[in-house]
């Protein structure tokens, strides 16, 4: 295969997927509001430093407040292994800053090369525990903090987003309907 048509295949296989994702996010059931609430409360989980569970406790969050499950989960991908560096860097900067600490650097920078090496999320939240009360502590406000100011706008440009789409779906029955 020569290199152009590798790449084209490559594309042709992005596209695809992400067309796959596409009909998914469609497909959806619910309300705009229930699948808005969904993605801002995985949004918010995301944002804190508690990666092994961040699925489990944003679909809890789901569950108590009668949003949409499915959309919790995939909220928490915000926080992902292309972003972790920057969602945690910042989450401790913040909490180190509102906690009135000094940031420990030794402790930062062992998470960092955690991360960076792909080290199992539990060895990055042993790490995090290891630090102590503070550390922990910086980790947690900061993520949940971040999470409040994240989440709360997200949750209005995803309820944007599940509404066009409804809408767009219900206009493409009516002309289906139109046409019988």
């Amino acid at each position: 295969m020569t290199p152009t048509e590798e790449r084209k295949s490559r594309l042709f296989y992005l596209r695809r997927r992400l067309r796959y994702f596409y009909l998914r996010l469609v497909s959806l059931r619910g309300s705009p509001g229930e699948l808005a609430l969904g993605m801002a409360l995985g949004i918010f989980v995301g944002m804190m430093p508690i990666m092994p569970f961040q699925i489990a406790f944003a679909v809890a969050l789901a569950l108590l407040f009668s949003a949409s499950k499915i959309t919790a989960a995939v909220g928490t991908w915000i926080s992902n292994p292309v972003t972790w560096y920057a969602v945690y860097f910042y989450d401790y900067k913040l909490g180190s800053f509102l906690l009135g600490i000094s940031p420990d650097r030794a402790l930062f920078s062992s998470v960092m090369r955690a991360l960076e090496s792909g080290e199992a999320p539990t060895a990055v939240m042993s790490k995090i525990l290891s630090a102590g009360g503070t550390g922990l502590a910086a980790f947690l406000i900061g993520g949940l903090v971040s999470g409040v100011v994240v989440s709360i706008p997200s949750y209005f440009i995803w309820l944007g987003i599940f509404k066009y789409i409804r809408k767009k779906r219900l206009n493409r029955r009516r002309v289906r309907n139109d046409r019988v």
